[in-house]
């Protein structure tokens, strides 16, 4: 009963979708699949994406059991240029460490760089620099600056079908010993879209050590994002690991609302 009450709170955390208003395109939403695309939001225009995660893995001192309302404030800043905050406002950590705060901030910029003509084959290119900002301290975070940038890339497919991969590095602040760790990042998403309101895909994505003794990992995912308006959309996914240290299950569900000119 908690856990479908956290799920509403979460839905509830985005605004009724009459309030914002219709534009030429649909929204796109960045959640909730792993993987990024090169679709920018529109200048001043604002996107607030909310929703909500649990996860369950097995550690080698027991079952760790982590649920986080997950937040992101995308804003336009100019064409093909946007901001983004993600954050994890609240997290519930239950297993061989308890804890319950904040999570920890992450600021992205992401520049479009390259949008081909319609029909091409060639995909758009962009690049997400990011930098978190640790607000969450041990066992829910490492209490250290992580700094990375992705390269972005999106390609129409036929049959309605498009890709997203992402691929960077990221160096993340250790504790013990302190320094830092290069982890490498790749990811892809296959999206369907044969209309405008129901949206499945499916993606993987691999993440190498985040902690010196740790392993790399690597994760399949599939979800759907429906949109009810021009303005509006929520979403469902399921996440399983395949290697490493990850989740045996981690679902997520959430909403996306598009406010501006």
């Amino acid at each position: 009963m908690r856990f479908a009450a956290t799920l509403l709170a979460a839905l509830l955390f985005c605004p009724g979708a009459a309030a914002a208003q219709a534009r030429r395109t649909p929204i796109e939403p960045g959640r909730p699949d792993t993987t990024n695309s090169t679709t920018t939001v529109e200048p001043g225009v604002i996107q607030l994406e909310n929703g909500v995660a649990y996860s369950h893995t097995s550690t080698g001192s027991g079952v760790e059991r982590r649920l986080s309302i997950e937040s992101s404030v995308r804003v336009g800043l100019a064409d093909q240029l946007e901001f983004r905050l993600d954050a994890e406002p609240i997290v519930w950590l239950r297993g061989p460490d308890n804890a319950t705060g904040s999570g920890d901030y992450v600021l992205n910029l992401v520049w479009r760089f390259e949008q081909p003509r319609s029909g091409s084959a060639w995909p758009a290119l962009g690049v997400q620099p990011f930098l978190k900002v640790p607000a969450a301290t041990g066992p829910i975070g490492s209490g250290k600056v992580d700094v990375g940038t992705l390269l972005l890339a999106s390609l129409d497919l036929p049959a309605d079908l498009s890709l997203d991969v992402n691929a960077g590095l990221a160096a993340l602040g250790q504790r013990r010993p302190s320094g830092w760790l290069l982890q490498a990042i790749v990811s892809s998403t296959l999206t369907w879209a044969p209309d405008e309101r129901w949206v499945p895909f499916v993606g993987i994505a691999y993440f190498s050590r985040d902690q010196r003794g740790s392993g790399d990992r690597l994760s399949v995912q599939a979800g759907v994002f429906w949109r009810l308006t021009h303005d509006f959309a929520v979403d469902a996914s399921v996440e399983t690991g395949l290697m490493g240290q990850t989740p045996e299950y981690l679902p997520r569900i959430g909403c996306s609302i598009r406010f501006g000119r």
